[in-house]
């Protein structure tokens, strides 16, 4: 009989509730009781309320149990786990799950499917098709291939990817950078992440695609400090690929070279931004840079560099696999593709949702995240970290669009969705933006560094003032906002408003005043 297998994740989202001890009382069962399993260990589905999932290969597919815990092993063993055997955890086929059957797993295909760090896996799953299609193509081409599919930056600014390549392309220096901004910081975020520790190879791949059309010869992973799962998988995958000659002089025996190596980032917010980002790998202290010059001239050691988040590279080798068009037919407007969204916050089924854009909030907040954890109504919603505007329910119908948010004041920035229930006090979330923004905050320019801490004051003075100073006070903080996002060097002071003035336009009684700015009653 051969060995049944097994999957556990290795995620860290899985590990923080119990994941390895469910490993290894699963193989510590098997063996107890003589049977044969391959356990292997899968990144996680993004079904986080389910964590630990356990899943086994039958002749239907894989049989999900969860969320499942070291005490329920012996009970699933009991019940035919092996051959998916019904259990009170059971879930069905993993794959039918209405939850997972209804997105649109391009980038997140594999996560959750396979081993992370099984390149054989990888390629059995279609990995390595782009890279292999891009160093059949003329570097030009290659560019031309990610121009075309419409790709944007999934790291916050939506910069279109294909004109920063180009721009690389086209400059004239004795070396070329690639880097990933990899520093995912902010609040209620998780899919660079996924990424990193679920599909490395994707990442790997995408960033060789982009060195190749390029003709950058080097490449940084700048990865978040508080990810050390995260560092590991990816510093053991760099060695794989380049064991198998995915990276190094010789890539895939194309006579084109690329290197690849991780950096642990400094700890600090402000270092997401790219420029903060380059110093911090050039051993400096990370300070936002005045632009111009732009990286894509002047980038890292003074070179010109390719600046994208995880996401973005992730999502080139599909592209170049595919072709173009179909992943430009996926998507709304000038919004194209598909994006990772992470659901967040009080949420009754936290996790990853890959959809193309053109969702709504509000099907994400309840079709998928099952409304509040709390059972309570929600009041609020945070979108695109701690810097992203507070969406009220008027605007959850808008379409997950970049355009059609910056036209309501909101950003979908990293796609981090943080949602708060009717006891949310809006007032106290608007001050915690500015002292975050103080905290954080690199220093350089003073609308950041001193306007944030002077919004501290201000926010404070609105919730203790009484009815003749509060409008006043309203006034001063909206002209502190608007100095801020104006003045600002870089998004930590200029987006630090938006949650700021979206909490007073769309929730003033909580900070005791009408919509008019007076005194509520």
């Amino acid at each position: 009989m051969s060995a049944v297998r097994i999957y556990v994740p290795r995620d860290s989202a899985a590990l923080a509730v119990g994941a390895e001890e469910v490993a290894q009382a699963i193989t510590a069962e098997a063996a107890s009781r003589g049977l044969q399993i391959e356990l292997i260990r899968n990144g996680s589905r993004g079904m986080f309320w389910l964590e630990p999932l356990v899943e086994v290969q039958t002749p239907q597919g894989r049989v999900a149990y969860g969320p499942v815990q070291p005490e329920d092993v012996a009970s699933l063993f009991d019940a035919g786990l092996l051959q998916g055997g019904a259990h009170a955890l059971g879930l069905g086929v993993t794959d039918e799950l209405q939850w997972l059957r209804s997105q649109d797993r391009l980038t997140f295909a594999r996560i959750g499917v396979t081993d992370p760090l099984s390149l054989a896996a990888y390629e059995e799953h279609g990995g390595l098709a782009g890279l292999r299609i891009a160093l059949s193509f003329a570097a030009a081409d290659v560019v031309q291939q990610v121009l075309d599919s419409g790709l944007r930056g999934r790291g916050g600014a939506a910069f279109p990817a294909g004109i920063k390549w180009k721009t690389v392309a086209a400059a004239q220096a004795a070396r070329k950078f690639i880097v990933c901004n990899a520093d995912e910081g902010d609040s209620g975020t998780f899919s660079d992440r996924m990424v990193m520790e679920g599909d490395p190879f994707m990442l790997i791949e995408g960033m060789a695609i982009a060195g190749i059309s390029t003709g950058a010869t080097h490449g940084y992973i700048y990865v978040r400090s508080e990810y050390p799962h995260a560092v590991a998988t990816l510093r053991e995958a760099v060695t794989i690929a380049r064991a198998a000659g995915v990276l190094g002089d010789n890539v895939l025996a194309s006579g084109k070279a690329f290197e690849l190596e991780v950096r642990m980032a400094a700890g600090s917010y402000v270092c997401g931004e790219e420029t903060a980002m380059l110093e911090s790998i050039e051993g400096k202290r990370g300070i936002v840079r005045a632009k111009p010059p732009l990286p894509a001239l002047q980038g890292l050691f003074g070179m010109p560099t390719v600046i994208n988040n995880v996401i973005t590279f992730a999502s080139v080798p599909i592209i170049l696999a595919k072709g173009p068009v179909f992943y430009r037919n996926y998507g709304v407007g000038r919004s194209h593709g598909t994006l990772p969204i992470q659901l967040a916050g009080n949420v009754k089924h936290g996790g990853l949702v890959e959809k193309a854009f053109g969702i709504t909030l509000r099907q994400l907040m309840f079709d998928y995240g099952g409304g509040t954890a709390s059972g309570r109504p929600v009041k609020a919603v945070q979108v695109g970290g701690p810097l992203g505007a507070y969406v009220p329910e008027s605007q959850w119908d808008i379409p997950f669009d970049y355009e059609a948010y910056a036209a309501v004041g909101a950003v979908v920035g990293h796609a981090g969705i943080v949602m708060h229930d009717d006891t949310a006090d809006m007032s106290r979330l608007a001050r915690y933006a500015m002292e975050f923004c103080a905290i954080e905050s690199c220093g350089k320019c003073t609308p950041c560094r001193i306007g944030s801490t002077r919004g501290v004051e201000v926010i404070d003075k609105i919730r203790t003032a009484d009815a003749q100073t509060r409008p006043q006070q309203v006034k001063l903080l909206r002209d502190l906002c608007d100095t801020m996002v104006n003045g600002s060097l870089c998004a930590m002071g200029g987006m630090t408003p938006y949650p700021v003035v979206s909490a007073l336009n769309h929730y003033p009684e909580d900070f005791g005043i009408t919509a008019t700015g007076r005194e509520a009653a």
